[in-house]
C-alpha cells in the first residue's frame, strides 16, 4: 500500500508524467514487500516550491508513504532511484530534491483498514 506523492516546480507533459509513473512502479520494489500493483502516485506540477529562498531553479519535494515499518536501507536506494528518475525525466538537479518517507500503521482500502 505504497503512496507516491510529488510536488514539482515545473510543468508535467503527459508523456513525462506516464514515465515518471512506470519508472516509480518500478523503483516500489527495492522496498521489501511492496510492488507496483498496490501503489498510487500523485503528481502535482507548476507548484510554487522555494529552496534557499530561490524558486528559480527546478525544484522537487517527493512524499513516500509505506504501510508497515522503516526500512532505512531500502529507503536509502530508493532516495537514490527517485532522484535519478526526477533528474532523467524532469532535469531537476538532484540536490533541490527532497524526498520524506512515512511509514504507516494504519492503513484503510475497501472499507476497511489493514
Amino acid at each position: 500500500m505504497p503512496f507516491i506523492n510529488s510536488k514539482v516546480s515545473v510543468t508535467l507533459g503527459d508523456q513525462q508524467e506516464a514515465e515518471l509513473k512506470t519508472r516509480l512502479g518500478q523503483a516500489i520494489s527495492l522496498i521489501p514487500g511492496k510492488s507496483e500493483s498496490w501503489l498510487m502516485t500523485g503528481f502535482e506540477d507548476n507548484y510554487h516550491l522555494y529552496f534557499r529562498g530561490d524558486n528559480s531553479e527546478p525544484s522537487a519535494f517527493i512524499e513516500v508513504k509505506v504501510f508497515g515499518k522503516e526500512n532505512p536501507a531500502a529507503f536509502d536506494a530508493m532516495t537514490a532511484e527517485i532522484t535519478k528518475i526526477f533528474h532523467e525525466v524532469l532535469g531537476i538537479a538532484p540536490d533541490h530534491i527532497y524526498i520524506k518517507y512515512e511509514a504507516v500503521t494504519n492503513w484503510g482500502w475497501n472499507g476497511s483498514n489493514f
